[in-house]
């Protein structure tokens, strides 16, 4: 896959979840086992939007840079580091029972993300 490939998908994964987040934490929360009892969890899902919009938005700005330059391999680990730790920190919540039900995809979901960024890395080298 292309780095262009790569990166717009990439961004467009976590724009989404950015917006799900944002405009529908009512709807997407209690699939993963959570309430959201009051405004203050309600902020700070769509406050959590704002990392995720990010990560969106400069998978795709990055998504123009050459094949094996430092750019590339720069954003490349970067996103591989960020889902790393987003298996680290789902899994902790799936093991600790904060995540239920659906939550237990989140794991796997970042786990993916993160051997598809290693794999794409791997073929910037």
């Amino acid at each position: 896959m292309t780095n262009k490939t790569f990166l717009t998908a990439h961004g467009v994964i976590y724009m989404f979840f950015a917006l799900a987040l944002f405009f529908a934490p009512a709807i997407l929360w209690p699939n993963y086992g959570l309430q959201l009892n009051d405004q203050y969890a309600m902020f700070l899902s769509q406050h959590n939007s704002i990392f995720l919009g990010g990560i969106g938005i400069i998978s795709f700005l990055f998504r123009n840079a050459e094949h094996g330059s430092d750019a590339a391999l720069a954003i490349l680990t970067g996103l591989m580091w960020t889902n790393l730790l987003g298996v680290v920190i789902t899994f902790y919540a799936c093991l600790t029972g904060i995540f239920t039900g659906f939550g237990w995809s989140d794991p796997i979901f970042f786990a993916l993300l993160a051997v598809l960024s290693f794999i794409q890395l791997g073929k910037n080298r």
